[in-house]
């Protein structure tokens, strides 16, 4: 009995601490229908306070913010290859991301934070490798 209602408190408590939040799922693929190694989904809009949870489906990536496109005094993040991390993100905006080996390859991902990011153009200027530039332009298509 006391087993059971300290269980219900802690769900309890849990709900209404993450009531607000949700965590969303991004894998790392060595191979999509095309046959690019990418993140999927390569663009995740969230809401300050939410988590992504980076799973290396195939363990042979990392992810890494691209500290050019983030917003100002954005705390930065940079898993090890093969760990699943989760990032909580509370500052409003867009956050580049890449996998530090496979970035010149194009696998790369967005993440908007927030309904109107300002970093928008400052994202939108950033320089890249040939296939990443490529993979880049329909996800910031995709920013409102």
């Amino acid at each position: 009995m006391i087993r059971e209602s300290v269980g219900a408190a802690a769900l309890l408590i849990g709900s209404i601490l993450g009531a607000n939040t949700t965590e969303t799922i991004v894998t790392t693929l060595n191979s999509d229908p095309g046959g690019r190694m990418v993140f999927d989904p390569a663009y995740v809009k969230i809401q300050p306070g939410d988590t992504i949870r980076f799973v290396p489906t195939d363990k042979g990536h990392n992810v890494e913010l691209i500290k050019s496109m983030a917003p100002e005094d954005a705390p930065p993040f940079k898993t090890v290859v093969g760990k699943e991390v989760a990032v909580t993100v509370d500052k409003a905006g867009l956050y580049g991301f890449k996998c530090a080996q496979h970035d010149i390859l194009g696998m790369v991902g967005l993440i908007q934070v927030g309904d109107k990011p300002e970093n928008l153009e400052a994202a939108k200027a950033v320089q890249h490798g040939k296939l990443a530039a490529k993979r880049f332009e329909p996800l910031l298509d995709k920013v409102q």
